[in-house]
């Protein structure tokens, strides 16, 4: 089983996972997280993704793709995998549908979180207060000058992603504004029975 869950930072993507995580075995995929672990293995993909980052260009879709199959066919992806923050464009949703047809298998549900900005700025800011507290790191993406571009970047890939996978009858939206446990039952009660 497959699922990709779609939200702006903050939304409760990772919470959700985990809950899904747990529950039925599958591994969450975030796309940015493995661009770096294949950067800090320096593999042959890792080289390839560092050169085109360092020229400040986009990681191409067929390498993004290319990444996504290879940690697939890793065991801990046996059951399934919970994509985050992809696909982002049209062409990476046909590229992905393509690779998992091949593989017999396709997309279970496809979760819209929509939250309140300004809870949203309200979220990550004591995300980062209690990483400070903690004695770690910001993370990057909890400034605020970065979840304001990426909310915009959000905006902008699923106004054309969403209907994608809506026309497709395979997108549910929520209010990510709603408790983590009643979120939880909703995609759970929305995902197909197990044959």
């Amino acid at each position: 089983m497959n699922i990709i869950l779609m939200g702006p930072p903050g939304a409760g993507k990772g919470t959700q996972a985990k809950i899904l995580e747990e529950k039925y075995g599958l591994k969450q995929l975030s796309t940015g997280d493995m661009l770096r672990a294949e950067r800090a293995a320096g593999t042959e993909l890792g080289t390839r993704v560092q050169a085109i980052m360092d020229a400040g260009d986009l990681v191409s879709d067929d390498i993004i793709i290319e990444m996504i199959e290879k940690r697939m066919n890793e065991k801990d992806c046996a059951n399934g995998v919970i994509f985050d923050g992809f696909p982002r464009t049209i062409p990476q949703a046909d590229a992905l549908g393509l690779m998992l047809k091949a593989k017999g298998t396709g997309i279970a549900l496809v979760v819209d979180l929509a939250v309140d900005e300004n809870i949203l700025f309200e979220r990550v800011e004591k995300r980062a207060a209690e990483a400070v507290a903690a004695g770690q790191p910001v993370r990057n993406d909890d400034k605020p000058e970065v979840v304001t571009r990426r909310i915009r970047e959000y905006k902008t890939y699923t106004a054309e992603v969403s209907p994608y996978y809506e026309s497709r009858g395979l997108l549910l939206r929520l209010d990510g504004m709603q408790p983590i446990d009643l979120i939880a039952s909703r995609i759970q009660a929305a995902l197909p029975a197990k044959k």
